[in-house]
């Protein structure tokens, strides 16, 4: 396919994630179901623009005074690819599978328009009822912010002690452009461009063999600040797919008794495989068994509980970027409560001089800080360990890493603009003994 006719199937993608209201992957694999022509390098370069046209959906469709798939593409186009009018112009040619001719309006638009006077929801990209929300946790830089998260994500790794070594995992994968995290000392990362294929890791030897996992940077992180220590007892609470899991058996190198759980059983499918992958033998996996209790043996004997607690996903919005534009208020209110009921549930499982490490894929201060909050008041046998005692897990990078993460009295926030991160709020929370 030619760049013009990947620009057509771009613009009629996004049509059908309106008209449907379906979410992008669904509808770009309908669309490569019916075009079966398309090879995976025209399909990558579909998804890319239509990404990019979601993470620039309110500043394009501002840009080109425009809010249709076509408008909101175009302002895409300039505001995240670059291009001039010139460029553009020569992709809308209407010849055979090219979108029709720049009009008038559009061509002036794109000479004329710029976002200086824009509303910050609009140059930050967001529902401009969370402006108020991140106003709170950003004050002015919230636009800064928000374009940060509106950016797209890097490929990261996370190397597998219990299989490799970072230095042996980072030539195997040089040839990918893999290059060091700049905090996790075991993380690896390889940046993509823009209509760029997900590298095939999968297909990797040192992936096959389990030794390395895709993590992103803060998920590591927010795994190595939780000290999941050899010997201990260690309940991951929400493990899902495993990711943070697989982090803790290898700092516990495969000494102590570490359970996985999750309120939903469905999450926890890829976890099996996932754990044999890893080399992991001392992990057990219990699902919930209808009202019964898979914890019910467990009561205040827990050295670490690790609560990824459930949360509206805001600093997530670089992977999965039109989730915030089809999230509602009502979304937050929902998690606060799920949130609360499971730092209860994790509260019960701790022993005295246990902890609680408490975190969030999310950068509204409801669910952090607010939550963490409330969490201590309710529990005066709870303190929250100082942020600088947290960072020092980092060693030699915890200072410089110190001055980029945003710290409050609950906990540390990493964001795409600050860290390079996923946004992830941690928490560590020690029981009085």
């Amino acid at each position: 396919m030619t760049p013009a006719a990947r620009l057509s199937a771009a613009i009629e993608v996004l049509e059908a994630i309106d008209t449907n209201r379906s979410p992008a992957q669904s509808a770009l694999k309908e669309w490569g179901t019916a075009h079966r022509f398309a090879g995976s390098g025209d399909r990558a370069a579909i998804a890319g623009l239509v990404f990019d046209t979601l993470r620039r959906r309110a500043s394009g469709a501002y840009v080109m005074d425009e809010d249709t798939p076509r408008g909101r593409l175009l302002g895409a186009l300039r505001l995240e690819r670059g291009l001039d009018t010139d460029a553009i112009a020569a992709l809308c040619s209407g010849e055979r599978f090219a979108p029709a001719p720049l009009s008038e309006a559009e061509r002036s638009a794109l000479d004329t328009r710029t976002l200086d006077n824009a509303p910050p929801d609009i140059a930050g990209d967001y529902p401009e009822w969370l402006d108020s929300h991140l106003a709170e946790a950003f004050g002015d830089d919230r636009v800064r912010e928000a374009a940060a998260m509106a950016s797209r994500a890097p490929l990261d790794l996370r190397v597998n002690t219990l299989r490799s070594k970072p230095e042996k995992a980072l030539a195997a994968l040089s040839h990918l452009g893999a290059q060091p995290t700049p905090w996790s000392p075991l993380g690896l990362r390889i940046v993509l461009g823009a209509d760029a294929r997900n590298p095939g890791v999968h297909a990797e030897e040192v992936f096959i063999k389990g030794g390395v996992e895709v993590q992103d940077e803060g998920s590591q992180l927010a795994a190595l600040f939780a000290q999941a220590k050899p010997g201990e007892q260690v309940i991951d609470l929400c493990a899902g797919a495993g990711g943070k899991t697989l982090a803790l058996a290898a700092m516990m190198q495969g000494k102590g008794r570490l359970i996985a759980t999750d309120r939903d059983k469905r999450q926890l499918a890829p976890i099996h495989e996932r754990l044999s992958r890893a080399g992991i033998h001392n992990a057990e996996v219990r699902g919930p068994k209808g009202a019964e209790n898979p914890l019910s043996d467990i009561k205040a004997t827990a050295d670490l509980v690790v609560v990824d607690a459930p949360c509206t996903g805001t600093g997530t919005w670089r992977r999965n970027p039109d989730a915030k534009w089809r999230m509602r208020p009502g979304a937050l209110e929902v998690r606060l409560k799920d949130q609360a009921e499971v730092l209860e549930r994790a509260a019960a499982l701790v022993k005295p001089g246990g902890r609680i490490a408490y975190i969030t894929c999310s950068v509204l201060p409801q669910e952090n800080g607010g939550q963490i909050a409330a969490f201590t008041a309710r529990h005066g046998d709870f303190a929250v360990v100082p942020p600088a005692e947290v960072i020092g897990a980092l060693g030699d990078r915890a200072e410089a890493f110190g001055k980029a993460v945003r710290s409050s009295p609950q906990g540390l926030l990493m964001t795409p603009l600050r860290t390079g991160t996923d946004g992830f709020f941690v928490s560590i929370l020690r029981k009085a003994g």
